[in-house]
């Protein structure tokens, strides 16, 4: 049966879902009530960690080589985080979390975490196929997709109605960087489109429709922000509510994590514990996103963030990505985010159509890991096979871009190889007296 995208009665069918699922949950066997946590009986993921928390001798040498990345590559700060077999077991800030009012970094800063991003939008897109609201083979544009708004129904290659929802999530929908990337052109797209800064997300997709796709659907793969920034749209329309309150809603509170959301795009409009950015010393100022009269620094007003959203947006602690990590697969012991048979799609380029859902590449090994990078933000997470995962976020960037993931899997796996003493604690939930109260550092 033809599904019925309508925003306003998907939002009541969501709500009647949502409280049935609340009531039959510990009571169900069925495999779908059991996949479903109730935010209220998770304790939240501990905000109030701090560098005396993780001062093991044990990690030693870990700190040491992150020092030694941050010295070689100018980086001014590096928030780092290790779990193993569910239980966070090391959280510690190295470095200056804001180098004007000489603040170092501590594990309950948040930071920009780039492409990491398109997990979570791709965790998210398989919970709401378990629910049976969407499914990987639906359209996605065209009178019959979901995307069917008036607004998305003017596109001059015919071919666009053929881009599913898989192609948006293995990177094959038709669309590469050769003319370069969508979301980092706000000026063409300004111009052409005859509109004014800044532009949205709408106005990024409607330009995108206007051009002819690159390639047939589901041919070929390339790595695209587009595609992910699409799915955002889908997860906003098909659910009734706005992308970043579903995703906290569907996938985040139920798991404890309730930091995490989308950042700003100035100095200005940083978050309580947000960290500050930095880029190369020689990076040079670019036309800002809203005015290509102005200049700034790119990692300031030089990328729109937040209209990156579902590709980029996301702002969270190193922590709070290893929880997602642990609770999405149920190797933590909980019943698990998501199915095996999801964790098998996303994971198994064999099965997701050529290209791995959400994580950047795994291996046979079980090994899976994603990177994300931009101006002002290099980070990488890693969830291995032998039940250790890592979270490694820096707040600058650097000239090696995307490659100074294997810098960091380098050293940090070499110095994990060395910890023979594992810690039993787990400081995901640890209730620890209250830090001394950190001001909102918005506006400064």
């Amino acid at each position: 049966m033809r599904k019925v995208y309508k925003a306003g009665l998907l939002k009541v069918f969501l709500l009647v879902i949502f409280y049935f699922l609340d009531v039959a949950i510990s009571s169900s066997g069925n495999y779908q009530m059991e996949k479903v946590l109730r935010s209220e009986q998770v304790m939240p993921v501990a905000q109030n960690i701090t560098n005396e928390h993780s001062g093991l001798e044990e990690f030693d040498y870990l700190e040491s080589r992150i020092s030694f990345l941050l010295n070689r590559f100018e980086i001014k700060g590096a928030s780092v985080a290790v779990a193993r077999d569910g239980r966070l077991v090391y959280a510690k800030g190295i470095g200056y979390a804001d180098l004007e009012s000489d603040e170092h970094v501590e594990p309950y800063h948040l930071l920009r975490v780039a492409s990491i991003s398109k997990l979570l939008t791709a965790i998210t897109i398989m919970k709401m196929r378990e629910l049976n609201l969407v499914d990987l083979d639906d359209k996605v544009f065209g009178p019959e997709g979901i995307l069917n708004d008036s607004i998305y129904l003017d596109y001059t290659d015919a071919r666009s109605e053929n881009i599913t929802v898989r192609h948006l999530l293995n990177h094959s929908a038709g669309w590469n960087s050769r003319f370069g990337d969508h979301l980092f052109m706000p000026h063409v797209i300004g111009r052409e489109m005859n509109i004014d800064l800044p532009v949205d997300i709408s106005d990024i997709i409607r330009f995108a429709l206007k051009k002819r796709l690159h390639y047939t659907p589901g041919t070929r793969t390339s790595y695209s922000n587009l595609g992910y920034a699409i799915l955002g749209e889908v997860v906003a329309k098909v659910s009734g509510m706005e992308y970043e309150d579903y995703v906290k809603q569907s996938i985040l509170h139920p798991v404890g994590i309730y930091g995490m959301r989308i950042g700003g795009n100035l100095k200005s409009d940083r978050f309580e514990n947000e960290v500050s950015y930095y880029e190369q010393s020689n990076a040079i100022k670019v036309n800002a996103y809203y005015d290509i009269e102005k200049f700034v620094p790119m990692s300031y007003g030089g990328n729109d963030v937040k209209t990156l959203g579902a590709a980029g947006g996301w702002i969270a602690t190193p922590a709070e990505l290893l929880r997602l990590v642990s609770a999405m697969d149920g190797s933590d012991g909980s019943p698990g985010i998501l199915s095996p048979r999801s964790i098998e799609l996303m994971t198994n380029k064999r099965l997701s159509g050529g290209r791995t859902i959400g994580w950047t590449a795994t291996d046979s090994r079980g090994n899976w890991w994603r990177t994300g990078t931009f101006a002002g933000t290099s980070a990488l997470l890693m969830r291995r096979g032998n039940g250790l995962s890592y979270a490694v976020i820096f707040n600058s960037s650097t000239y090696r871009g995307t490659t100074l993931s294997r810098e960091i899997i380098r050293e940090v796996q070499t110095a994990l190889n060395r910890v023979n003493d594992w810690p039993e604690h787990d400081l995901f939930y640890q209730n620890y007296a209250p830090v001394s109260p950190h001001p909102d550092i918005a506006g400064n």
